[in-house]
């Protein structure tokens, strides 16, 4: 294990490549692209959760000075496909959820534009609706399936009567809030449309911030009737996308609709900051009871976890919020089960660590309670309950050092110091410690392609690939630098556009993992056709490699997330003084961008358990909190002392290249380690994150001193 290491199956630190561009301001991203003659878009948008539209005037708009047109579902270019509703933009006169598409403005301007769309009369047949989840079984559905294919529901054994016979047991309810991914440059696409001499000979370009251009491509081809090599993706920069650009959404469809009426003028869209919270996804809101059984000694005899979640009435997306469970701890009696309400809402998907997150939440904190109630340490209540085999699959693990993380991190912590809740004071703070568990899939994904061409004196890499700011423009090179033996400035990458080969999509933190294979094996093509003095021009290509022992093995990432919290006695109010990660994610190809990684993952979690929530209007169906205002998210001043290590092992079980994803890692169990470190700190447990002073004090009964136990601080 080491920090920074400088060398060994860590590889070298490495400046990133694209650093001085993003600097200089010369990376160019979607928004920026330059276009002749551009127009500017800003979408009408329903006031409605629920109904139709009776009425759309649009003359005014239309008479204003700059207005190059004005769509709306009356004359709206027809779709080809509209089986998914998310993409059936503006082809009927139907809502389904507040701020869904219902028109849009193009003018010269982008305040042309905006004001234009103030212009548009509207009218509707409004229809009842429900926007906010109930907290019971009544009217949901079962998903055949969730998110990434998992089954909605397992069993095995006994569970009814594990928890009847339990001489330990935590039965209790833990949720979790609608949040929203916002990464810093928004939701933006330059659409220029090109209709073609005669039928079939339509084409689109796409400047797009997405994690996978070829994704946009696959799955925007048949909903506007194009085949696939008609249409073009390009997006070598990407600012941010915690999943929700790792599939395109409405806005595309409504860009390259609006493209067609300006007679081949580009047309540019970027969503502002309060339409991101209705157009682009989130994470849906969670109410999971969880039961954990355990004998006397601490050794779980049956789990269960049941999730209560939203979707979409116009289209299912079902968190995998309980799959985590199935697989992190030895118990022999286990349950988990997932039901959907369907509701007049905007449409989930996925936000860093979908499922994993709000699910591992709520798991740790139930360990949390269950350590105490068997009057054992946290950490070696989940020692004792380490799985030799993965309980789900029943696999051998690919590698698992979730013990070594834990022992580690608690001689780096100080984890002795951890005293009894409500104990430790430094002055007007309660300060606790806290630890949860985390894990996360080890995702590598088949189906890329890498090519490599030697031009000019230096190897080329060629891969549709998308680097959304976690490095992949370096650690891609770093990777066919070492495979083709020269140095790092002897590769230049090209990525970011469908002319490229076929990569998969930046998403389930793999693509390192996935890419990082692809190009190794197109560079042991090269060398087998071309050896290692190659001609001008030579090239070689080869498809991401089947790995054939990986189907032996249960394959994850995982980790021990420790936090130290000071409560105020008075306020409430929570600090997190340190958070330390350690982490079991094999390969490590550059430790400077891959400890951003971990501890930006780490600050989201921190996020989500004391800021982050999205606060529902159930008579509007409308976000009131849309806008970094009020959408609480921590600042450089919440954030105190955060590290991230990692263990010396690469899992070559899981790939070839070794290493596992470490985008997601640092979220999961960050939550549920800072709501612990409040309990020990405060003796007051929040099971309803975010963990905020009013629900702190309202629990405590008082605002000064009191006994734990009882629940005060």
């Amino acid at each position: 294990m080491t920090d920074l290491p400088a060398s060994g199956i860590h590889g070298h630190p490495h400046r990133r490549i694209d650093g001085r561009a993003k600097v200089l301001g010369t990376a160019t991203y979607a928004f920026e692209q330059d276009v002749d003659a551009a127009t500017y878009l800003y979408p009408l948008q329903a006031t409605i959760a629920r109904g139709r539209v009776r009425r759309i005037d649009t003359s005014a708009a239309e008479a204003l000075d700059g207005v190059v047109a004005v769509l709306t579902h009356l004359n709206a270019p027809r779709l080809a496909d509209t089986d998914d509703k998310e993409y059936a933009v503006c082809q009927s006169d139907e809502v389904a959820f507040r701020g869904q598409f219902i028109g849009a403005v193009v003018a010269e301007t982008q305040e042309v534009a905006r004001h234009a769309a103030s212009l548009v009369s509207v009218e509707y047949d409004e229809q009842p609706h429900q926007v906010v989840l109930p907290d019971d079984d009544k009217g949901l559905d079962d998903p055949d399936e969730v998110n990434a294919g998992y089954p909605s529901d397992t069993a095995q054994g006994d569970v009814g009567a594990a928890l009847a016979d339990a001489e330990r047991l935590v039965d209790e309810t833990y949720s979790t809030p609608m949040e929203h991914n916002n990464p810093m440059e928004p939701h933006t696409s330059v659409a220029i449309w090109s209709a073609g001499s005669g039928d079939g000979d339509a084409s689109l370009l796409l400047y797009d911030s997405t994690q996978g251009v070829h994704s946009v491509r696959r799955t925007l081809a048949p909903v506007l009737g194009l085949k696939p090599e008609r249409i073009r993706v390009v997006s070598p920069y990407v600012g941010g996308g915690f999943g929700s650009k790792g599939l395109p959404h409405a806005h595309n469809v409504l860009v390259a609709l609006a493209a067609q009426l300006t007679g081949g003028r580009p047309v540019k869209f970027a969503l502002t900051r309060q339409q991101m919270f209705t157009l682009v996804g989130y994470r849906t809101p969670t109410i999971q009871r969880i039961r954990l059984a355990a004998d006397g000694d601490g050794r779980l005899t049956g789990i269960c976890h049941d999730v209560i979640e939203q979707t979409s009435r116009i289209k299912e997306f079902a968190e995998q919020t309980a799959t985590a469970t199935r697989m992190m701890y030895a118990a022999p009696n286990r349950r988990t089960s997932h039901r959907l309400a369907r509701l007049d809402v905007p449409i989930p998907s996925w936000m860093r660590a979908p499922g994993e997150a709000p699910g591992m939440a709520g798991l740790e904190m139930a360990m949390d309670e269950l350590a105490e109630r068997c009057s054992l340490d946290p950490i070696e209540l989940r020692v004792r309950n380490e799985p030799d085999i993965d309980p789900d699959s029943g696999k051998r693990w690919s590698g698992r050092h979730l013990v070594e993380c834990f022992r580690t991190g608690a001689e780096r912590f100080g984890w002795a110091d951890r005293g009894e809740p409500g104990a430790r004071r430094d002055g007007d703070w309660l300060v606790g410690l806290g630890v949860a568990s985390s894990t996360y899939p080890a995702f590598t994904m088949r189906g890329s392609t890498a090519e490599i061409a030697y031009v000019d004196g230096r190897y080329v890499v060629r891969i549709g690939a998308s680097d959304i700011g976690t490095g992949t423009w370096t650690t891609l090179s770093q990777i066919a630098a070492e495979a083709l033996g020269v140095e790092v400035e002897g590769v230049r990458l090209e990525l970011g556009d469908t002319d490229l080969p076929m990569a998969t999509v930046e998403g389930g933190s793999s693509g390192m993992a996935s890419w990082g294979s692809t190009v190794v094996a197109a560079v042991d093509a090269f060398r087998d056709r071309h050896g290692k003095d190659p001609e001008e021009g030579a090239t070689a290509r080869a498809e991401t490699p089947e790995h054939a022992d990986r189907k032996k093995y249960a394959t994850h990432s995982f980790g021990a997330i420790f936090a130290e919290a000071a409560v105020h006695a008075d306020t409430g109010e929570v600090r997190v003084r340190r958070m330390l990660g350690v982490f079991d994610v094999g390969r490590i190809v550059n430790p400077p961008t891959a400890r951003s990684q971990l501890v930006g993952g780490m600050i989201f979690g921190l996020s989500m358990a004391l800021f982050e929530h999205s606060v529902m209007d159930a008579r509007t169906g409308h976000v009131v909190n849309h806008d970094f205002a009020e959408y609480h998210i921590p600042v450089n001043a919440d954030i105190a002392d955060l590290d991230a290590i990692w263990l010396d092992h690469e899992d070559t079980n899981a790939n070839s290249l070794g290493a596992k994803g470490i985008g997601e890692i640092g979220t999961v169990g960050s939550p549920a380690a800072v709501a612990n470190a409040v309990y020990n700190a405060s003796g007051v447990r929040i099971r309803d994150l975010p963990i905020t002073p009013d629900k702190l004090i309202a629990q405590s009964g008082s605002t000064k001193t009191g006994s734990p136990q009882s629940g005060h601080m």
